[in-house]
C-alpha cells in the first residue's frame, strides 16, 4: 500500500509595464539561519532542530512556495511494463504508470532504469524532465505519453513559452534523447545507480494559467475556485510529484529504501531543493544550477531578479510571493535558509560561471552560509572564503563546483554529483 510519509529563464521577450526593481545588496537585513525570528541566536543541534527549523520551513510555506496539502490522495497503479535487456542489456527498464485520486485523470507516467549486474538494491536518483521521458535517453523502448507545448496556430508574435497558449500533444520519434547529454544514463548505471524520472507537465504543467490542468485543483474545498494567499504553486505541485515517486519505489525490489536522491536542474532544482526540505527520505539532494527562489542569495544582487522572475512566472509560487515585488530587502527567506532545510543530509550545488541569471557566486555564497548549520552536527561543509577555481569540486557534506559553460547539465557534472553521492552513501549501516 502507498504511503504519503512526507516530513517535516528566460527572460519575457515582451514589454511588461511594471518596472523591475534592481536586485541591490541587502546583506544587512538579511536573514540568518542560525538565528531565529525573535533574535536569538542557535547554538546547539536541539535548538535548530525544534526551533529554528520549523519557522524556516513555515516561512517558505507562508512566503515563497506555498504550503503542501496534507491531504492524502490515493494512488493507483494503472499499468506496469519491464524489460530486463535495456540499454543493450545493462540495464532493466521499468515504466508504471500511476493515477492520481479517485478520478484518476491525472496519471504519473514513471520511467525507471536500474543496473541490471547489481549484487544489491541500488540508490536511485529522482528528478523531473521538461519534454517527456522519452527525451532522457535514445532508447527506443521508452513510451510516448502527451506533453504541452505552445499552440503555434494561436501564438503570431514574439513571447515567452510560459506565456503562450499551450495545447497537449504526443511526441514524435524526433524527440528521442533529445536530452540525453544532460542525463547521462549509461553513465549512471554503469557506476550503479538506477533512475526515476517523469515529465512533470503530468501533474503541473509548466506554463501561466495552467492552475485549472493539473494536480493543484485535486486538493481544493468544496466550492474553492480559485487559489488562496498560500496555496503552493507549480514549484509545490513538482516536489509533492517527487515525494510521490518515492511512494511507489520505496518498496519496489532492487532498490535502496536509505538511498533516494533528489535532483533538480534550473527550476526542477528548486522543485528538487523543496521536495527534500519537506521529505527525509532524500538521503542526497543535488541542484543544478537552480539560481534565485533556489540556491543561490537574492540578497547577492547579481542574477536573475526576484522582481524578474515574479512577473515572468507567478504560476511557480505563492500568491503570497508577491508581497515582496520591488521589496527584496523584506523577504523574511533566502536561499541558505532553504538549504538550512536539507541538514544534516547530504547536499550538493553545481553551478556554471557563463551562467549569470542562476548566479554562481551566490550559490557559492549560500553553500558557505549553511555550513555553519551542518557544524552543529560536526559536520563539514563549504569553508573556504572564496569561490573555488573552475571545475574544483569542494566540501564535505555539503559541496560545491563551478564549471565552465551555460545554463546546461553536462558529463562533468554528473561525475561529480555521483562521486558525493558515492562517498556519503557509503557512510550508511545498509551500504
Amino acid at each position: 500500500m502507498l504511503s504519503r510519509r512526507i516530513q517535516p529563464m528566460l527572460w519575457l521577450s515582451m514589454a511588461i509595464s511594471v518596472p523591475f526593481a534592481t536586485n541591490a545588496r541587502a546583506q544587512d537585513t538579511a536573514p540568518d539561519p542560525l538565528i531565529t525570528t525573535t533574535g536569538i541566536a542557535v547554538t546547539t543541534r536541539s535548538t535548530f532542530e525544534h526551533q529554528r527549523r520549523p519557522e524556516i520551513l513555515r516561512m517558505f510555506e507562508e512566503n515563497v512556495y506555498g504550503e503542501t496539502p496534507s491531504t492524502h490522495l490515493p494512488l493507483h497503479i494503472v499499468s506496469v511494463t519491464k524489460d530486463e535487456t535495456a540499454l543493450r542489456g545493462m540495464a532493466i527498464r521499468k515504466q508504471i504508470n500511476v493515477s492520481i485520486g479517485e478520478q484518476g485523470k491525472i496519471v504519473m507516467h514513471i520511467l525507471l532504469y536500474r543496473p541490471k549486474s547489481a549484487s544489491r538494491p541500488v540508490p536511485v536518483i529522482v528528478g523531473l524532465n521538461f519534454a517527456g521521458n522519452q527525451t532522457i535517453n535514445p532508447d527506443p523502448g521508452i513510451a510516448f505519453s502527451p506533453v504541452w507545448v505552445p499552440d503555434k496556430d494561436i501564438v503570431t508574435g514574439p513571447i515567452a513559452n510560459e506565456r503562450a497558449p499551450h495545447k497537449r500533444v504526443m511526441p514524435d520519434e524526433r524527440s528521442r534523447g533529445a536530452a540525453a547529454a544532460q542525463w547521462q544514463v549509461e553513465m549512471l548505471v554503469k557506476r550503479g545507480y538506477g533512475l526515476a524520472t517523469m515529465y512533470a507537465g503530468d501533474v503541473d504543467p509548466d506554463f501561466d494559467g495552467a492552475l485549472g490542468l493539473g494536480v493543484r485543483p485535486l486538493f481544493f474545498r468544496d466550492n474553492q475556485r480559485l487559489p488562496e494567499a498560500e496555496t503552493w504553486g507549480a514549484i509545490g505541485a513538482w516536489a509533492w510529484a517527487m515525494s510521490r515517486i518515492v511512494d511507489v519505489l520505496a518498496d519496489e525490489q532492487g532498490i535502496d529504501p536509505q538511498g533516494f536522491i533528489a535532483f533538480g536542474f534550473s527550476r526542477f532544482g528548486k522543485a528538487a531543493l523543496w521536495a527534500s526540505a519537506q521529505d527525509t527520505r532524500f538521503a542526497v539532494t543535488l541542484s543544478n544550477e537552480s539560481g534565485q527562489a533556489g540556491a543561490t542569495l537574492s540578497r547577492n544582487g547579481k542574477g536573475e531578479s526576484i522582481d524578474h522572475m515574479m512577473l515572468a512566472f507567478p504560476y511557480w509560487f505563492s500568491p503570497n510571493y508577491q508581497h515582496y515585488l520591488g521589496r527584496i530587502a523584506q523577504m523574511p527567506v533566502d536561499g541558505d535558509l532553504l538549504l538550512s532545510l536539507i541538514a544534516p543530509r547530504a547536499l550538493y550545488i553545481g553551478s556554471a560561471i557563463a551562467d549569470p541569471f542562476s548566479d554562481p557566486e551566490g550559490e557559492f555564497l549560500a553553500a558557505r552560509s549553511v555550513s555553519r548549520v551542518y557544524a552543529l552536527y560536526g559536520l563539514k561543509g563549504v569553508d573556504q572564503a572564496e569561490m573555488p577555481g573552475l571545475s574544483q569540486s569542494i566540501g564535505d557534506r555539503v559541496a560545491y563546483h563551478v564549471r565552465p559553460g551555460g545554463h546546461d547539465v553536462t558529463a562533468y557534472d554528473w561525475q561529480q554529483y555521483l562521486n558525493f553521492a558515492d562517498r556519503q552513501l557509503s557512510k550508511f549501516p545498509s551500504r
